[in-house]
């Protein structure tokens, strides 16, 4: 785990690298920060036994407060997990997490509560719902919508996820349970840069010659993007790349759409062409099946990915 100093070094070198963008700076911080403390009611100050006490004020019972704290009574840190070489790191919740993100580059959210950070104008440049897609190389806010309340917050970056939930913690992708997202005034360039730049290409033009595609359909352009789906690590297991796109296909998309912040629908079109086609290949591993006829080799690389070896 980082500690505080660590990380603060670290945000000083990358304010001086100009080659990064201001969402690449807080992105790059947020990840430095895994495996902080949560508790309810911090700002992400130092995490120390004092600071977890003044939190009592907001929820004397809320367990997160003293939970593995070693020296909450004592005052003795020494041995606790968050306090690495006897070094400190910081604590905090949700929206204190993402606000203290944001302080560390000169920008202050307003708002102590999940609802009055996003209710406040004066804090975003753009919002949206992420079932419509999420901005690229952009840094953004997620927000959960639950039940009729703003219940949790977290931030995001190209379909990745940090979030102070148990601790500060990663995800690879971005979970169904968030509804919303917002980018901050301060990463409106950044914003404006991406809502503006053309969608890159591939210079063999490979996304002009497929057809937008939906549930239904068959035909070569619909094997490409099952065969892509597997290389991409997406089971279709039952068809695999038949060239018909079925219900199976159809969860596979969506599923990706999902995961790379595209609209879910289901609808192969453009953008979650360029997707495909420029995502990174999960890791792969070897599964070698001896004594397999050619037929029932090729059925199973066209359900499950891979490649046929002759002996």
């Amino acid at each position: 785990m980082n500690t505080e100093n660590y990380v603060s070094a670290q945000i000083e070198l990358f304010k001086q690298d100009d080659s990064l963008t201001v969402s690449q700076r807080l992105w790059k911080t947020a990840r430095l920060c895994d495996g902080w403390a949560y508790v309810y009611g911090g700002w992400f100050d130092l995490c120390t036994p004092s600071e977890r006490r003044k939190r009592l004020k907001y929820s004397p019972s809320h367990t997160t407060i003293k939970t593995k704290c070693k020296g909450f009574d004592s005052g003795n840190c020494k041995g606790c997990q968050w306090y690495p070489d006897e070094e400190r790191t910081r604590c905090g919740d949700c929206r204190g997490f993402t606000d203290w993100l944001e302080k560390q580059f000169g920008f202050d959210l307003y708002g102590d509560m999940v609802l009055t950070q996003w209710n406040c104008a004066d804090n975003w440049c753009a919002k949206g719902k992420v079932s419509d897609g999420i901005p690229r190389d952009v840094f953004v806010h997620l927000f959960v919508y639950k039940d009729g309340k703003w219940t949790h917050t977290g931030v995001s970056y190209n379909g990745e996820v940090m979030e102070a939930s148990s601790g500060v913690q990663y995800s690879s992708r971005v979970a169904s349970k968030w509804t919303h997202w917002a980018v901050s005034k301060l990463c409106e360039e950044d914003y404006r840069r991406s809502i503006n730049a053309e969608p890159p290409v591939k210079e063999d033009n490979e996304v002009q010659q497929y057809p937008t595609l939906r549930n239904g359909d068959k035909g070569d352009a619909v094997k490409f993007v099952q065969q892509r789906l597997l290389e991409l690590g997406y089971s279709l297991p039952k068809y695999g790349a038949d060239g018909d796109f079925g219900n199976e296909t159809l969860k596979a998309v969506k599923q990706f759409q999902t995961d790379w912040g595209l609209k879910a629908d289901g609808v192969v079109g453009k953008d979650t062409y360029e997707r495909l086609l420029t995502a990174p290949e999960r890791k792969q591993y070897t599964v070698t099946i001896t004594h397999l006829s050619k037929e029932k080799a090729d059925e199973i690389v066209n359900k499950y990915g891979g490649k046929v070896v002759e002996e």
